[in-house]
């Protein structure tokens, strides 16, 4: 989202992003992404249940502001936002990302979500199996819009032997990279059963990320393969240190359109992923090794074809840096964002014509 803004206010549209802050310091990193952009920023101050108060202050900004278009990310913004632009009676568009499933609160919410799609203007998925889920779930055909995401500049990347200073990796030897949150959908268990059944190469790898599956799943690759997985955590601008990787894995068993296979792509790092959600339209077999969820034999083998010939990665990963820079730019992006603000507002204006 804070792409979006950015790409938008540099096109010379004024542009206010409202985030919901329930807690006192909430939001700080996304807040100070946003600080000296020209993106006028206006946080919503409301409690954890505040729905009603936050609906009204949405509608009070439209009104005093004179919002043209409403755009909203992430369920509780959809429900809430979403209610509050169709009140004001302006076009309402949203993204979606992803549905993680879960607990049955989170597929309660993500529910909810799929219903209140039918009411909104445009919907933008960032894959066709996404677009596929959501015509399923009775969401107008014509009003989902399929827009992959795309990588915006990032820091200066730091070269391998200083990224894995920086992260107290070892100087020497192969490291598989894994980066995402911790969590059931991202298959971390996988991974962890795929590179421990490698026993003839000494493959360590190193994890950047954090979630509801850290703790018994860094104990349990400890138990399986002690000392060959190191846990980093949330790592600041974590794409700095790709080059720290000699490969980079991704075992999920669920996606959109990760933001991180891009960075991987434009850091020219050799990719071993799953053939889930939008991948296999991001990646083909000429600019990654994609295997089947779940399947840790498959991913195993995918990572021993992978450094075992390192040539024939890195011409797979020079040709996924390229199609990275030819098809998923900022600014194409921000223009078919644009073409679909502005086809919504003439929609709005030839309606009210016919009236």
């Amino acid at each position: 989202m804070s792409t979006l803004a950015q790409a938008q206010s540099r096109a010379g549209h004024r542009v206010m992003v409202a985030p919901t802050l329930s807690n006192p310091g909430e939001g700080a990193g996304f807040l100070a992404s946003l600080s000296k952009t020209g993106v006028e920023v206006i946080p919503l101050a409301v409690s954890g249940r505040g729905y009603l108060r936050e609906g009204s202050l949405i509608r009070k900004l439209v009104a005093q502001k004179h919002v043209s278009v409403v755009h909203t990310h992430g369920y509780r913004s959809d429900l809430i936002g979403g209610h509050a632009g169709h009140r004001s009676r302006v076009p309402i568009v949203t993204t979606v990302h992803g549905f993680t499933g879960g607990g049955i609160k989170n597929r309660t919410f993500e529910a909810l979500q799929r219903l209140a799609f039918r009411h909104f203007d445009a919907v933008v998925v960032v894959s066709k199996p996404q677009a596929d889920l959501l015509v399923a779930s009775s969401v107008p055909k014509s009003r989902i819009h399929l827009i992959p995401n795309a990588l915006s500049g990032h820091p200066a990347p730091l070269d391998p032997a200083a990224a894995r200073a920086a992260l107290g990796l070892p100087a020497g030897g192969l490291i598989a990279g894994w980066v995402g949150r911790v969590s059931k959908e991202k298959g971390i268990d996988v991974f962890i059963d795929a590179l421990s059944s490698i026993g003839d190469r000494v493959i360590g790898a190193a994890i950047f990320g954090d979630g509801p599956e850290r703790a018994s799943q860094q104990a349990r690759a400890e138990s399986i393969a002690p000392g060959r997985f190191q846990w980093l955590g949330n790592v600041a601008d974590a794409s700095r240190f790709y080059a720290a990787f000699d490969l980079f894995v991704m075992s999920s068993h669920a996606e959109g359109l990760p933001m991180v296979l891009l960075e991987a792509m434009a850091a020219r790092i050799p990719i071993v992923a799953t053939a889930v959600g939008g991948i296999p339209d991001l990646l083909s077999p000429n600019e990654s090794m994609l295997v089947p969820p779940g399947d840790a034999k498959a991913l195993a083998a995918a990572i021993r074809a992978t450094v075992d010939d390192p040539d024939a990665a890195s011409a797979r990963a020079q040709a996924a840096q390229l199609r990275q820079r030819a098809e998923y730019d900022v600014a194409p992006w921000s223009a078919r964002y644009e073409a679909l603000y502005r086809h919504l507002l003439g929609a709005r204006v030839k309606a009210g014509a016919r009236k």
